[in-house]
């Protein structure tokens, strides 16, 4: 097999993405975007997406949302959905079709896909509010299209008083065939709201084939109705743009009449309209926008003025008969034209639906290629019309529309998102609403202020922009406070901006200055007042205001003239006031005479005269003066006079030979007193430049030679300039000296004795030469050609003539050669093209130059061959080309490079070696397949026997390490590569595998976005997969060891650093000790361990003398990376004890302890199963005692369970609302509980210093909002000794509720931290303790982010079996007696709070009567055993049950009063008629006053009258201050005395056993409770514990981390997975939400009740473990309890966790918006300010350590964080800092 070779390197792309000085504001959905309108009046947005309305406030934040899908529905199906009826039904999204705001009645219009299109009406101010809402009044409600591909447009309007809806939809597949029709938004004269207005006020389509209908807009004019749409026509196929126009109150639709919309240019029509607009810019505009089938597509006006003349010109002709056949009647064949008119809104008797191919045509303003324009809105600015347009790759485009259209700016909203039709301005006019696929984003219309001058701004072109001229800015005309005033505000698209255009005078000497009067145009009105400002170089002068002129004083000192120069221009700027605001600027130039006359060489004269200054020439003192008005001297422009010496002759001059210069001398009068003669005119020198060395005969073939002229050392002009020229140089052979320029007059000459050259011809002392030699060839290229000849060949020598025509006739092996005269070159080269030859051949070439012969030397041959090649390698490569291809075989070599063109197929491969093996590279290719490889030799195909193949290009499927630092190894794993090469950039593993160096990049790599790129051959293979790229991240970072030693090494070396396993695992770090390796045991982000060497090596760089450098070297590599720590020093102390000694010493006691623990181990288990057994045996015969009563017990419960769930149906389960649930989860356990600070609220803020701290607490927020502070904040505080556990989860719920704004933000966090702490216990090789229990913030973080994300699920789906639950407890509770002093029931689960006495009572039937609550009584279960407050407890139980337990009235607050006859009694639990018994007293029962069953009782609030005096009973209530030693009381079972407790205590050992099991006699009471209770249990477990329903996202998500952090630790054990899964969700949130119902829902929650809660919590915890739990009679009786259950409970868990492994993934994206929403819907009711001041309280506490964490910090370094932290210190704290 051939082997197939890429050319392979690797890219990294730098993708900074630079944002907007100003990020768009933007909403995002969960779901598509359909349709979007404001509130002009209050600026509200409304927002109509897939399954969903949204309620936004002008800054798109959300106000409310309304779920409107999806639904069960279908298509075909008639609602109301009855899923008997139609079995089609399934769950379908609900497309938003109108959104159309009625303000007149403040509601609004919304139509969905769902149900044929059925509508609703809500309320304008709260969508939430259904209004109007029937889904059973058939097809005449069926307003939309049900198709989410067709399109709906709506328009509400008045009509005879009456609010109705104008509707034009598409006729879709399952439709009912109405185009456009009338609907009334009212109901009367037994009609319904969206019923048509007639019966007749629609268009319906009469078929389905024909033609459909695409809806554009619809809008309004005076009394008339537009509607703009595409139809398309199948038969012939045919696109069209229709407007059709009715008249409003037309209730017949008589007057319909639609006709074509054109929009065309030279090149054709754009048929397809996107989007349309109306607007007033003078008349009625519509806009359109629209494309044709290519990717084209333009935007045309129209005057709808136009529209309507065009429209009642075609009626008229319908209505005259004049061109009917343009004409037609919808859904009709035949001619519809009549004679009539005078009906502008049609007629019974007139045709109607009419319509007409000749339309309206107008030319495209603005035409754009390779997108689709899919929007439009136009504005109107200071009476210009601006145009904003929506594409299909994601952009706005501006445009203002003038006599010509002018695209001034583009802007990216969301590359390749398509804009949505409706962009929409907002209440202000000042920003535009964008929506994209699921964004909407809110646009600024103009970006004034971002343009720093006037150049900027006028270069803008923005018609809402222009330059406020008094205060120095880009602004908005009405934001100019002095526009109105001329040429105060100029306007952007203008161009114009304030420039001086004229100074006079234009420019001055420097040796003169004076004042400058400046012209400034356009000139803004200037008033005495308006202080101007001349800054003129360093120097700035009030100027003077004159007639519209400005005067400047010059500059105090002027810069000193620039070298080589005769001025130096100095900067003029003006400025207005104090501020020196900008308006003009200028270079004013200060010339300088005497650098004046230095600009020519040896020309001063003319220098000065000639130049643009007002300079003149003094030829008496020979200097450049200012002008003055001495006569004797040469003025300006008279350089004309200048004495000057000029036209040198011969201007050519040969060297080395004596030659006369001959020149003339002009103006020499001024000099006669010198010698010279005045009328001299001519004179003469000779010039011999043999002897100047500087004239060499190889310096140059010509020399340029100026000649100057002194008279009394003072320099006259001269303009002498000869050329000095060599015949001898370039002109070797006798053909190059004959072709020397005739100028020249060089000659061959050949003297005796002399070698033969070209030289002058006077310096020749024999006649010269006419003719040359005969022609020398000394080489030709290319030495081989094909047999077919055709190739150029190049020959070369001397002699070979010395024009084209003296070349004669060339012949190569006997074979002419065409001469090819545009390759000739003099006497070195011919090129010719060989001949065909019939068989390989080799020979001389000759030629004949003007007759004279020419023949190469016998080792300078031409040869003919044959090529043939062979074979290929490699035989195959990608389709994108690339492929360096390799050509083997035997006389491939033939001709040149040039003359060969390899083809791979039909692609051209570009070659690149021609040797013995052709090298080529080949091109892109459009399909995979194999193809043919041809050579083609001047001509001749030669076709290569092996085919080469186009295969698939490769892609990444994965790559380690995921992360890199600089100049690491990458191993990369792709698809198709089938790579075989060995390179020093990369190496190949196998055909799939490549490695290979990821390149060094620039600093802080993880502050830029890097695209690292794999070009193989042609093919970019981005280096990444569909979960991830490859990243950068900061380079690792090493500490040196202390003293440069690390001493006492024998088992583990450590290295420390940062960043350590950030891009680098533990297998491809290397470390060695001198020249030996060290293996690397543990690698942590922020440690290295590694295991060296058992004898100290020897270093790599051994020292002499010298013994801390003859210790090893400590050297660590990653990568290419090295880094030398130190050095490493043994331990080379020696144990005292042998070697042969300890070892025996040590274990054969140690064999002998393991061999009887096992002994016994075996015994022990033997003995434990035995028991297990019997106990087991006789718990079951002990349930089947109390199964009867169970049965009995189990019938009662369910009889009260469902009056129960009667009540449940009735009020609803009272489950809290958010705030208030997340206050007790996070709060309520903290030490103040419910007084806590972010219950209450309540920040203790002056009022003055309020917004300051608000401010500071916002900018406090931003800070957190920074990974890099949030990170170094949390590690700070943990570091804290004194930052206690209890300190950490009440930090962590503060955290929560100031991120919850951030939810992604904040899992971000929480999932960093979470792989630090996963770190921690991986390598401490005790990863099952994660988790464990909430040590460290970050535990403390999940728990909250559990219970945020669980809310939901809790409130639909887990919250209704865990009341049911509680309820049910509570009521087994409350059946039986319960001692409130003791807090024990007769019914409970839990055997600490098991009731150990029979107490006899009586069920009792109460009628209670409330006061101010009505003339019915209340019948209350009680027992007569309870105590007053129990019964008041009950009582208020059973009459307020509909309400939340929060509303109340507490047992303290109502008196209970009893009515056995005509007198009354107040119910207390202690007064004077208490039993007493010493110092013991019992609390009043019912018994106690003899209250019998069916008695009537009164419960009433307490009055001031009620209040008892101090001696005649206690305060109802009060029984916390009788609890004192001198008053023990008691209820149901009296405790022991402590004299009762002494005598216990001398009492036998018998006696307490006796006491003790007459006790445990009660226990099968637990198992009564128990298996009344069990459903209930069960049920609950079901909902939590079922994989097969709802299973929230957020558990998906979290599990599936813990799996994959598991599988990249390579963590097998199931148990430790099983263990975290446990503890991150069942026992952190679910046991927790179980102990506590009060956390989720409005209930109190009894003692009593607690106890058996936390047994059934102890079971499910029990469930959750895979540890088997060994009974025995020792075991508590609550995990005998539910011993038999545990096994099925925990099964449920396995499977549970089983389930949502194989669920499928939630993605990042889908949890982020999950999480998004949870913010939207609950951020605004927390406390968030407070949480922040209480964070800050932590920042505060612990400052000088958290500042100097982020000092140490590169990262927060560069983002100044901790100067951030101390401005917000400065403003929260109310002081002065240093900053």
């Amino acid at each position: 097999m051939a082997l197939w070779i890429w050319t392979l390197s690797i890219w990294s792309c730098f993708c900074i993405t630079l944002s907007r000085n100003e990020e768009l504001k933007f909403f995002q959905s969960a779901t598509e975007l359909n349709h979007l309108t404001v509130d002009n009046d209050t600026g509200i947005v409304y927002l109509g997406v897939v399954n969903a309305l949204y309620q936004l406030t002008e800054n798109l934040e959300v106000i409310r949302i309304v779920k409107t899908g999806p639904r069960k529905d279908n298509k075909k199906c008639t609602p109301p959905i009855d899923e008997n009826q139609c079995k089609e039904a399934v769950l379908t999204d609900n497309y938003n079709k109108l959104l159309l705001l009625n303000k007149v009645d403040k509601t609004i219009v919304v139509c969905g896909s769902l149900f044929k299109g059925i509508c609703a009406i809500r309320d304008l101010e709260d969508i939430s509010k259904e209004k109007y809402y029937v889904d059973s009044s058939g097809e005449k409600s069926f307003v939309a299209s049900n198709d989410e591909n067709v399109s709906t447009v709506g328009l509400i309007t008045s009509l005879n008083n009456d609010r109705v809806l104008f509707v034009g939809k598409g006729n879709g597949p399952n439709d009912n065939g109405i185009i456009i029709s009338t609907r009334q938004l009212y109901d009367r004269d037994g009609k319904d709201i969206f019923e048509m207005y007639t019966d007749s006020a629609a268009v319906k389509s009469a078929y389905h084939s024909s033609s459909t209908q695409q809806f554009v807009a619809v809008f309004e004019d005076k009394n008339y109705v537009y509607f703009i749409f595409n139809q398309q026509e199948k038969q012939p196929v045919n696109n069209r743009t229709l407007i059709a126009r009715l008249c409003k109150d037309d209730a017949h639709y008589y007057s319909y009449f639609e006709m074509d919309l054109g929009c065309k240019d030279d090149d054709g029509a754009y048929d397809h309209c996107h989007s349309a607009y109306v607007t007033t810019p003078g008349e009625e505009l519509a806009e359109i926008n629209k494309d044709s089938g290519s990717l084209k597509s333009a935007m045309c006006v129209f005057s709808l003025r136009h529209i309507n003349e065009k429209m009642e010109r075609n009626r008229n002709d319908c209505y005259t008969k004049k061109n009917t056949s343009s004409f037609y009647k919808l859904f009709s064949a035949e001619n519809p034209c009549n004679a009539s008119k005078n009906f502008p809104c049609g007629s019974e008797h007139l045709p109607y639906l009419l319509g007409s191919k000749n339309g309206v045509v107008e030319k495209p303003v603005l035409q754009k290629e390779g997108m689709n324009l899919t929007a439009v809105i136009v504005a109107v600015e200071n009476g210009h019309t601006v145009a904003f347009l929506g594409t299909s790759d994601g952009k706005i485009l501006k445009v203002f529309l003038s006599s010509t259209a002018t695209e001034y700016s583009s802007l990216t909203i969301e590359l390749n998102k398509p804009i949505k039709n409706d962009l929409v301005l907002d209440q202000t006019q000042e920003n535009l609403y964008v929506m994209t696929t699921d964004k909407v984003h809110q646009l600024p219309v103009q970006d004034c202020h971002k343009y720093s001058d006037c150049e900027k701004c006028t270069q803008a072109r923005d018609p809402y922009c222009g330059w406020c001229v008094r205060e120095g800015r880009c602004t908005k005309k009405a934001d100019c406070e002095t526009a109105d005033k001329e040429n105060h505000w100029l306007w952007s698209p203008s161009g114009t901006c304030m420039t001086i255009i004229s100074a006079n005078p234009q420019n001055m000497s420097r040796r003169a200055p004076t004042k400058v009067e400046l012209t400034v145009s356009p000139l803004p009105t200037l008033t005495e007042s308006d202080q101007v400002l001349c800054t003129f170089g360093e120097t700035t002068h009030y100027a003077q205001l004159k007639e519209g002129i400005i005067i400047c004083d010059p500059p105090d000192i002027i810069p000193p003239t620039p070298k080589h120069q005769d001025h130096v221009s100095v900067p003029l700027q003006l400025t207005f006031g104090k501020n020196k605001i900008f308006f003009a600027s200028h270079t004013y130039p200060f010339y300088d005479c005497e650098e004046a006359m230095n600009l020519f060489e040896n020309q001063p004269c003319y220098s000065c005269a000639s130049n643009r200054w007002n300079c003149q020439w003094d030829w008496k003192r020979h200097i450049c003066e200012e002008s003055s008005s001495v006569q004797d001297v040469i003025k300006q422009n008279m350089e004309e006079e200048c004495p000057q010496f000029l036209n040198p002759n011969p201007p050519i001059i040969p060297m080395e030979y004596r030659t006369t210069v001959y020149f003339e001398g002009r103006h020499l009068a001024y000099y006669q007193v010198s010698g010279l003669i005045q009328n001299q005119l001519s004179f003469g020198f000779h010039l011999n430049c043999s002897h100047t060395p500087k004239f060499s005969y190889s310096a140059n073939e010509t020399l340029q030679l100026n000649l100057s002229m002194r008279t009394d050392k003072v320099k006259i002009d001269s303009k002498l300039m000869v050329t000095l020229y060599n015949c001898s140089y370039g002109r070797s052979d006798c053909s190059l000296c004959l072709a020397a320029h005739r100028d020249y007059k060089c000659v061959w000459c050949e003297e005796d004795g002399k070698p033969s050259k070209c030289v002058y011809e006077k310096l020749c002392h024999a006649p010269p030469t006419n003719t040359c030699p005969h022609p020398e060839i000394t080489r030709i290229e290319p030495e081989t050609g094909p047999l077919n000849g055709r190739i150029l060949l190049t020959i070369m020598g001397s002699n070979l003539g010395i024009t084209a025509e003296d070349v004669k006739h060339i012949t190569v092996a006997d074979e002419e050669c065409v001469f090819k005269e545009e390759f000739y070159s003099v006497s070195t080269r011919i090129v010719c093209q060989v001949g065909p030859m019939n068989e390989p051949k080799q020979g001389q070439i000759e030629v004949d130059i003007d007759g004279k012969l020419g023949k190469s030397p016998s080792e300078v041959l031409f040869t003919y061959q044959e090529p043939h090649p062979s074979q290929i390698r490699p035989q195959s490569g990608p389709q994108a080309g690339g492929t360096t291809l390799t050509i083997t075989g035997t006389h491939l070599a033939t001709g040149s490079k040039k003359d060969v063109q390899v083809s791979v197929g039909s692609q051209p491969c570009n070659v690149t070696e021609f040797e013995d093996e052709i090298v080529c590279i080949t091109g892109p290719n459009s399909k995979v397949e194999n193809v043919p490889v041809t050579m083609n030799y001047g001509g001749a195909i030669i076709t290569v026997p092996q085919h080469f193949s186009y295969r698939e290009n490769p892609t990444v499927t994965k790559f380690l390490p995921v992360n890199s630092f600089s100049s690491q190894t990458l191993k990369c794993a792709c698809s198709s590569c089938f790579l075989q090469f060995e390179g020093k950039l990369v190496k190949r593993l196998n055909e799939t595998t490549v490695v290979f160096s990821s390149p060094p990049i620039l600093e802080d790599p993880e502050n830029y976005n890097i695209t690292t790129i794999i070009l193989m051959d042609h093919y970019h293979l981005v280096v990444k997969n569909e979960s991830h790229s490859f990243t950068y991240v900061a380079d690792p970072t090493f500490e040196n060891f202390t003293d440069g030693i690390k001493k006492q090494v024998n088992k583990l070396i450590n290295a420390k650093g940062s960043n350590l396993n950030k891009a680098m695992t533990i297998d491809e770090a290397q470390a060695f000790v001198g020249d030996e390796s060290c293996n690397i045991k543990t690698l942590t982000e922020t440690d290295l361990y590694c295991e060296p060497p058992e004898v100290q090596p020897q270093p790599k760089k051994r020292q002499k003398r010298d013994t801390i450098n003859n210790l090893p070297e400590f050297i660590v590599k990653f990568g290419l990376r090295e880094w030398i720590l130190g050095r490493v020093e043994y331990d080379t102390r020696v144990s005292d004890i042998p070697l042969n000694l300890i070892l025996p010493l040590v274990l054969i006691p140690m064999i002998a302890i393991i061999i009887i623990s096992i002994i016994c181990y075996r015994r022990k288990s033997q003995q434990a199963e035995r028991e297990y057994e019997k106990i087991k045996s006789q718990l079951e015969g002990l349930e089947e005692s109390v199964r009867d009563r169970c049965k009995k017990e189990f019938t009662d419960l369910m009889i009260e369970m469902e009056d129960q769930t009667n009540d449940i149906n009735e009020a609803g389960i009272p489950v809290l609302d958010y705030k208030t649930y997340t206050d007790r989860v996070f709060f309520l356990p903290s030490k103040d509980g419910e007084k806590d600070v972010m219950i209450t609220g309540k920040l203790d803020i002056p009022e003055a210093r309020r917004q300051t701290v608000e401010q500071a607490l916002n900018q406090f927020s931003n800070l957190l909002n920074s990974k890099s502070f949030l990170i170094n904040f949390i590690h700070t505080l943990e570091n804290q000794r004194e930052f206690s556990a209890r300190a950490k989860v009440y930090f962590a719920s503060l955290l929560t509720v100031a991120l919850h704004g951030k939810l992604e933000y904040y899992t971000d966090i929480m999932r960093t931290l979470f792989l630090e702490l996963m770190e921690q216990y991986v390598v401490a090789k005790n990863p099952k303790l994660m988790l464990r229990r909430s040590e460290t913030v970050v535990e403390r973080m999940l728990s909250n982010w559990m219970s945020i994300c669980l809310y939901q699920y809790l409130k639909d789906n887990a919250g209704e079996p865990l009341y049911k639950l509680f309820k049910a407890i509570k009521h087994q509770v409350e059946k039986g007696p319960v001692d409130a002093v003791l807090k024990k029931a007769k019914y409970t689960l839990n055997d600490t709070g098991l009731l150990g006495d029979d107490v006899e009572y009586t069920q009792l039937t109460v009628n209670v009567y409330v006061q101010d609550g009505g003339t019915d009584s209340i019948p209350v279960k009680v027992l007569n055993c309870d105590t007053i407050s129990q019964v008041k407890e009950k009582i208020i139980d059973q009459v307020y049950r509909n309400l939340p337990c929060s509303q109340w009235p507490k047992a303290e607050s109502v008196v209970l009063e009893w009515r056995p006859g005509s007198t009354a009694q107040i119910l207390s639990d202690l007064d004077l008629t208490s039993q007493r018994d010493g110092r013991w007293k019992r609390i009043n029962t019912l018994m106690h006053y003899n209250v019998r069953d069916g008695a009537t009782l009164i419960l009433s609030k307490m009055g001031i009258s009620q209040q008892p005096e101090d001696n005649q009973q206690d305060v109802p209530g009060e029984r916390h201050a009788l609890l004192e030693d001198e008053n023990k009381v008691w209820h149901l079972v009296r405790p022991v005395d402590e004299i009762d407790e002494g005598k216990s205590k001398r009492g036998s050992v018998k006696e307490k056993e006796r006491t003790k099991a007459i006790t445990e006699i009660y226990l099968t009471r637990l198992l009564s409770v128990k298996g009344t209770l069990q459903q209930f249990v069960d049920n609950f477990f079901h909902s939590v514990l079922n994989s097969n329903h709802v299973v929230p996202p957020a558990v998906k998500y979290f599990f599936d981390f813990l799996d994959e952090q598991a599988e990249k630790h390579d963590i097998k054990d199931e148990d430790t997975i099983h263990i975290w899964k446990t503890n991150s969700l069942p026992l952190r949130f679910w046991v927790n939400i179980l102990k506590n119902p009060h956390f989720i829902f409005d209930v109190h929650v009894h003692e009593v009740v607690d106890a058996s809660l936390s047994v059934i919590a102890q079971t499910f915890m029990d469930a959750c473990t895979r540890t088997e739990h060994k009974l025995s009679r020792d075991s508590p009786s609550n995990k005998l309890l539910y011993a038999k259950e545990i096994s099925n409970y925990k099964k449920m868990v396995e499977d549970y966790y089983k389930g949502i492994r194989q669920m499928v993934p939630v993605s990042d994206q889908d949890m982020n918006t999950h999480l998004a929403e949870i913010s939207r819907a609950h951020t605004d009711s927390l406390n968030t300010l407070v949480a922040l001041h209480q964070l800050y309280q932590y920042t505060n506490k612990y400052y000088d350590e958290i500042i100097n964490a982020l000092e140490e910090d590169p990262a927060a370094q560069k983002m100044q964080l901790a100067f951030r932290l101390q401005q917000i210190a400065a403003a929260l704290e109310n002081k002065v800092t240093d900053l």
